[in-house]
Order: structure tokens, then sequence, then C-alpha cells
């Protein structure tokens, strides 16, 4: 019982003023514990992102099945998106009040609790159930993406891009996995009596709470609760309370620029790789084809994020979001122009799909990290990561309508060309004269 206590005491400590004195004293012990964050939150986006995948590769078609109509099968991405939003703003509250370790961990949990509600609704089947179950599900993906931030906590403002990159490269295993297991999943789904299409939400769940344990059980000391205290110890030292509540109560351009770069890029890749999967399936393509396209697409959102991050940091935040908005275009490009049956062009243009929301994500987020002081950090960062989820509905609910009432063609063209106002957007902040292009 006494070694019980002192390891409870060790990791829940009663005097918390002390213990997280111990790390505002200590350089070597805050440069340790972002190695440990960045290993732990890596593990569990490792899960985390086998889990997201399901939904982006399959949502569109099983609500497609069910409802047997292609109009509405953007709906899906809408839901899980919106459900992403609502998400997102409560994980930034509990995360500037209790830490990243809670706010992710029930995230993830959500999220899977979702993912065994898409299940069911197959099975049963149920609509209504689907939809709900698809908006939980979007705890998940908002756990998902806020994850990211818990990496830039404990660096310096030159080294955050690659933490951010860092995180998303652990997303890439999982993220790669899930949509090459659709077939797997399917089959396995199908020897049990549920629906083909609904299996990969099996995958989904377990990986969702896998990812929400392994925050709540070794998330700890929690990062951002360790940043909160040295900055309270540096604006005791440096500040007085009124230039504090001055700095954290000025507006300040770069946070909508990055939120701009961000939403711009999550409109366009959420709108046309939602109707991807769907305009494969009706020229013919069978289901392994659409999972290995999407593992492609996926693939490139994640893997090259440790050289995106290099570059972000070396070239500017600026710089690459104008980089990004350029790749989009060219995406959207091939895709309208590629013949349905050539699975090369479709493959091209949806890695490069996914590279261009690498580009825009990860110079968003540096921009957004660099902006925002750790007395509001969480909150401000979860509040941005609903509007971008709210756009990303948008993107996935009206894609199904523009692409019915129009072609697949029509929808990837204004795609790329909406992606074209990042620059014009980030040419306004070096306006700033408060603001640097690094």
């Amino acid at each position: 019982m006494k070694t019980q206590k002192v390891m409870l005491d060790h990791i829940f400590p009663q005097n918390k003023a002390v213990f997280w004195q111990t790390y505002v004293d200590s350089p070597e012990k805050q440069r340790q514990l972002q190695r440990r964050t960045l290993f732990i939150v890596g593990l569990a986006q490792i899960f985390g992102g086998a889990g997201l995948t399901a939904g982006i590769t399959i949502g569109a078609l099983l609500a497609q099945e069910m409802l047997r109509t292609e109009s509405i099968a953007g709906v899906p991405s809408a839901l899980f998106t919106l459900g992403s939003a609502a998400a997102a703003l409560l994980i930034g509250r509990l995360s500037q009040r209790y830490g990243r370790r809670l706010g992710l961990a029930i995230g993830f949990l959500t999220g899977g609790i979702g993912a065994a509600g898409v299940v069911l609704a197959a099975v049963m089947p149920s609509i209504p159930l689907l939809f709900v179950s698809l908006f939980i599900y979007g705890a998940g993906t908002a756990s998902n993406l806020l994850a990211r931030y818990a990496g830039t906590d404990l660096v310096k403002p030159a080294q955050r891009a690659k933490a951010i990159s860092m995180i998303l490269m652990f997303t890439t295993f999982g993220a790669v996995a899930g949509p090459n297991l659709v077939d797997v999943m399917g089959s396995f789904a199908m020897s049990v009596g549920i629906p083909r299409l609904a299996g990969p939400f099996l995958l989904s769940a377990a990986a969702f709470i896998v990812a929400g344990l392994v925050l709540l059980v070794f998330l700890w000391p929690d990062p951002f609760l360790v940043a909160k205290a040295i900055a309270r110890e540096r604006f005791a030292n440096q500040q007085s309370e009124a230039e504090e509540e001055k700095l954290l109560t000025s507006p300040s351009r770069k946070l909508a620029v990055g939120a701009t770069v961000m939403i711009l890029t999550q409109v366009v890749m959420i709108a046309i790789m939602t109707m991807t999967p769907v305009h494969m399936k009706h020229h013919g393509h069978g289901l392994g084809e659409v999972g290995l396209v999407i593992g492609i697409h996926v693939a490139a959102m994640y893997l090259p994020s440790l050289i995106t991050g290099i570059l972000v940091d070396k070239w500017g935040r600026t710089v690459m979001a104008c980089v990004s908005g350029v790749t989009l275009l060219l995406s959207g490009l091939i895709a309208a122009l590629a013949p349905a049956d050539s699975m090369v062009l479709i493959m091209i243009a949806l890695a490069l799909l996914g590279l261009g929301w690498n580009f825009g994500l990860i110079s968003g987020t540096a921009i957004i990290a660099d902006a925002a002081p750790a007395a509001t950090r969480a909150k401000t960062q979860g509040s941005i990561d609903v509007l971008i989820a709210l756009a990303g509905a948008s993107g996935g609910a009206l894609s199904g309508m523009v692409v019915a009432n129009s072609s697949y063609a029509i929808l990837s063209l204004a795609g790329g060309i909406l992606s074209l106002l990042l620059i014009p957007a980030v040419i306004w902040s070096r306006r700033d004269p408060n603001t640097s292009s690094s």
C-alpha cells in the first residue's frame, strides 16, 4: 500500500505548485518531457490515424448504399466534420483547463463510441442512428487533428513546425494502413453477419478507444499544464498584470491568417476527397481500388510531414502556404481532366490533394502556435479548429450536390481555383508590420 501511494503521489502530486516548479526551473526536464510527449502522442496517433480513415474512405459509400442515392452522399462527411467542430470546441476548453491529456483522451474515446454506433446502424439498419453516430464519430477526428498542437507546447518558435510535423508523421502509419484494410475488414464483417461497408468502422471503434487509453494512462506530466506554468513564471518576472491583459486581448492578424490557410485547404481537400470514391465506383472501380487511391491520398496528407515542417521553419509560414495553394490547384486540374478509367491520374490527383493539404495544415498550424499565448492557447486552437471543421462540413455537404447537378470534373476544377485564395490571404498578412513571414 505504501509503495502504491508513493507511485500515485509521483503521478498525481498533491503539491502541484511545487511539482510544476520543478519543470519551470529545469530546461533539461522540459526537453525530456517534450521528447516523451512526442512519443506518447505519436503512439496514440498511430491508432487515431487508423480510426480516422474509415470515415473518409467508406462513409460516403455506406450512406449511398443505405440511402440509395448519390445526391446526398456527401452528408456523412458533413456530419462527422460537424461532430468534429462541436468536439473541437469542447476539447479545446477541456484542454485549456485540465490539459491535453484529458481533452484529447475524451475526444478519442467518444469517437470510438460513435464508430461502434455506425456499425450498429448498418446492422439494424437505421438511418437516424447512422447520422447520429457519424456526428459522434467526429470527436475522434477532432482529437486526431488537435493532437498536432500538443507537440508545440514546450518547443522554441523556430522548431514548432518540425514538432507539428513529427506528430503528423506518426499519424501516417495508421492513416495509410486504414484504407488498405478496407477489404479485410469488409470480409471480416460479413463473416460475423455485419454489412461489408460497415466493417472498417469496427477498426475505427477499436483504434480510437486504444488511442484514448494511451493518452489517458501515459501522457503525464501534461505538456500544456507545464507550458502554462512556465508562461505564468515568465509573466511574473517580466511583465505587469496590465501588460499581460493587453497581450491577451489585443487582436492578432496572424490568428486570422493561420485560420484562413487551414480553412481553405480543408474545404478543397474534403470536397474532392469525399466524392472521389463515389466517382470511382460509378465508373466501375472496385472497393480495393478505392482503398488504394484513398491510401495514397492519406499517405500524401501525412508522410511528407517531416520535410514540410523543416521547410516551414526554414522558408517561412507564408511561403509554404502559397505553395499549398498552387499544389491544390494542380490537383484540381488533374482530377478534372483525368479520364475516369485512369487509375494513375486519379492517384496523382489525390496524392497532390493530400500534399497541398499537408503544406497548408502545417504552415497554418505553425502560424496559430506562434500567435496564441499560453494563457488562452488550447481554447483558441480548439475554436479555430471548429471553423476548420465547419468549413470541411460545408465542403463535404456541397460536394455531393455539385456532382449530382454537374460533374466530378466541375467540383475538382472549382476546388482548385478556390485554393488560389490562399495567396492573397498571405500577402495581406505580410502587409501587417507586426507579422513576420516566418
